[in-house]
Parts: structure tokens; C-alpha cells; sequence
């Protein structure tokens, strides 16, 4: 078995979005995905990209996804690497796919001056909770996430 991180690029679209839409059903969320190659194409490889991945194969089949982004803090006065999704096929679950995505994710925090790297877990994923730990990893405490979306997203906008 070979394991192999990289950088996504332009035609991985399609593997891409395949391993969004079994992130969702992991998630309890089937129907959630809104995305397409197309919008993936556009974010991922346009003119001013917004967002990156990486992406694990073995083999040379892809079974994994970090997708992410940069925010930024003001406390740290540096960029922070944000991980939007982390997804591993369940077959490649326990290959060292995931920590591999983290070690290359941590490596592309510290190539871009980022201060910390965060994401989110859902509060019953205690498998990922147990992951994040081991790979040091912990729970900020006193923040929520809050989100503001469809007809108020509008309804904002047009205020």
C-alpha cells in the first residue's frame, strides 16, 4: 500500500465532489450538497482561487479530502488556516490517511505564516473528537458557531 498526499488540481472536480456527497451522508446530511464540479472548478482553480485542498490516495485512487481556506486573526495578527471538510472513505479509515492530510495541512500553515489552524466537529462525531485529541488538537470553549443563510442571507442583503 502507497500513500500519497497532494495538492488538488484542475480535474479533480469529480473525485472531489464525490467525497463531499459521502461526507454529507456521513454528516446525516444526504440532500445538503449544493455543490457541483463546476462551482468546486471555479473556487478551487479559478483566476483568484478562495479556497485549496489536498487529497489522499492510495494507490493512486483518491480516498481523501482536506478542503480549506484562510481567515484571519486579529488577536495573532497572522492568517489562520481554516479546514472546511476533512473526509476519509471508510475503507481507507485507519491507513493514516487522516493524520497524513493533518501533517500536510500543519505544513501549509506554517509555509503561509498562519498562527493556528481551526475547524468544527459536530458535538456526536466522537470519532473525529478522539482524532483531533490524539493529534493535539482541543475544544475552544465559550464560541459557537452561528451561520446566517437563504431568505435571511436575502433578507440581510437587501436591508
Amino acid at each position: 500500500m502507497t500513500l500519497a498526499i497532494r495538492t488538488a488540481r484542475p480535474g479533480d472536480e469529480a473525485e472531489i465532489l464525490r467525497l463531499v456527497h459521502a461526507l454529507a451522508v456521513y454528516e446525516r446530511e444526504p440532500g445538503a450538497v449544493k455543490a457541483t464540479e463546476a462551482s468546486l472548478g471555479a473556487t478551487l482553480f479559478g483566476d483568484v482561487p478562495r479556497v485549496w485542498a489536498h487529497l489522499a490516495e492510495i494507490d493512486g485512487k483518491v480516498v481523501g479530502l482536506a478542503l480549506w481556506f484562510l481567515t484571519y486573526s486579529t488577536w495573532t495578527g497572522k492568517p489562520t488556516l481554516y479546514l472546511e471538510d476533512l473526509f476519509v472513505d471508510e475503507v481507507a479509515r485507519g491507513s493514516g490517511a487522516g493524520i497524513a492530510l493533518f501533517r500536510a495541512l500543519a505544513a501549509e500553515a506554517k509555509a503561509r505564516d498562519c498562527g493556528r489552524m481551526d475547524w468544527a466537529v459536530l458535538d456526536w462525531n466522537e470519532n473525529a473528537r478522539r482524532f483531533y485529541t490524539h493529534i493535539g488538537g482541543h475544544r475552544t470553549s465559550g464560541w459557537e458557531i452561528w451561520r446566517v443563510e437563504g431568505e435571511a442571507l436575502e433578507r440581510l442583503a437587501q436591508e
